[in-house]
């Protein structure tokens, strides 16, 4: 039987944000590529007490414009995409390894 695989712990803690925030998967993402740390969201996502910030999802979309000059990444992926081709990859990295032992 194939044993599941175990979602990295550095993925885990952007699936949990976009579950808990309610963002969708493009958020997650321009947020990765400005470099936002998912356990300071809270402080960010505090709205409804500080009603001078914007809501989350609206802030990270103007972070991204403002920087990147586009309103959203080109080719929007999902965490569990990204989990999926990272597993497949370190596979066929060990895979090459053991091929080359075996020679």
């Amino acid at each position: 039987m194939a044993k599941k695989k175990k979602i990295p712990e550095k993925y885990q803690r952007w699936i949990d944000a976009r579950k808990r925030f309610h963002l969708s998967h493009a958020h997650i993402q321009m947020a990765r590529e400005l470099g936002m740390n998912p356990k300071k969201f809270g402080s960010l996502a505090n709205n409804k007490q500080e009603p001078w910030k914007l809501p989350l999802p609206d802030f990270i979309e103007k972070l991204y414009f403002k920087h990147f000059k586009k309103d959203q990444p080109d080719n929007v992926r999902s965490i569990e995409q990204m989990v999926k081709d990272y597993n497949k990859k370190k596979e066929e990295r060990f895979n090459n390894i053991i091929s080359a032992l075996d020679k």
